[in-house]
This record gives C-alpha cells, structure tokens and sequence, in this order.
C-alpha cells in the first residue's frame, strides 16, 4: 500500500515538474457569437484586430502566409499549418525578429498560435495558445502582456462591438 502511494505520488510529482517546464503562454476568451463568426475573424479580419495596415499577405486558407511588420520593433512571417473551419486555426512562425531583445531576436521562429474554437453553452469560447512562448524566453513577460491585450481587448472587442482595433 505504502509502496503504490509512492508511485502515485512520484508519477504526479513527474507530471506537474513536465507541466510546468513546458508552460506556454496561453489566454481565453468568452464570446456572443458564433464560433463561424469567431473563425471568420481569426482568418479574414487578422488585420482589424493585429496587424492593421502592417499586414500583408493572406490569412485564410491552408499554407497562406502572412507578414506583420512594425518596422524597429516587431517582424514576423506566419504561415497557416493547420485549419479545421470553424473550429481550429494553427499559424507556424518561420520568421522572426522582435528587435528589442537583447540574445535572440529570433525567438518566435518555429514557435505556433493555436486558437481552438468551441461552444459552451450558448456562447463561444476562443482558447489561445503560443506554443514555445515559454517563461525561460526573453520576450516572455512583454509578449505575454502584448498577447493579453491583443486577444483580451483588441479581438475581444472586434468580436463583441464590431469595433476594429485599427
């Protein structure tokens, strides 16, 4: 018996130390709106919530990429690797330079955005995730307050009001 609970509590103990190694930054939001409605903004509308008049390219379908760009501060080139309409929007960054770090300003390249879609209730939940946005990174604390105002204010209040951030 004795024995058992050990291994029980080794194996958590393992678990929790994995969870907490590979913390990515990650958000949610709570919608009035059809996740079709939701998914139509994360692919069409990019620029209206992120990005304004520094995108270009294209957000919508599988392989489309696309660039942000604030010249001094912020380049970055996400290319569409996964899309499930209405459901699941997945954008690989290939290329990164956040100019304001200090070690590697190529922090974000191969990093992911998951934005996972479902109902609940009657409303629509948007989970956000940056995979590899980790607390060991540099841009951690700045980029995880960035990713909270975009997602939280900027995209939340496209959705809710119809409002465009730019």
């Amino acid at each position: 018996m004795v024995l058992q609970f050990y291994y029980k509590w080794e194996r958590e103990v393992s678990l929790i130390k994995i969870k907490m190694k590979n913390k990515n930054f990650t958000t949610f939001i709570e919608v009035s709106k059809s996740p079709q409605s939701v998914f139509k903004c994360i692919t069409a509308d990019v620029a209206k919530w992120w990005g304004g008049n520094d995108l270009e390219g294209k957000s919508i379908d599988l392989n489309d990429e696309f660039i942000i760009n604030h010249p001094g501060a912020h380049y970055s080139k996400q290319k569409l690797v996964e899309v499930i309409p209405n459901r699941k929007i997945v954008w690989l960054v290939t290329d990164s330079t956040l100019s304001w770090l200090k070690k590697d300003q190529h922090e974000w390249t191969n990093t992911k955005m998951v934005f996972e879609i479902r109902n609940q209730n009657d409303k629509t939940v948007l989970h956000f995730t940056h995979e590899g946005l980790t607390p060991e990174k540099e841009c951690y604390a700045m980029c995880s307050k960035g990713w909270d105002t975009v997602i939280k204010d900027y995209l939340f209040n496209y959705l809710t009001h119809d409002k465009p951030h730019f």
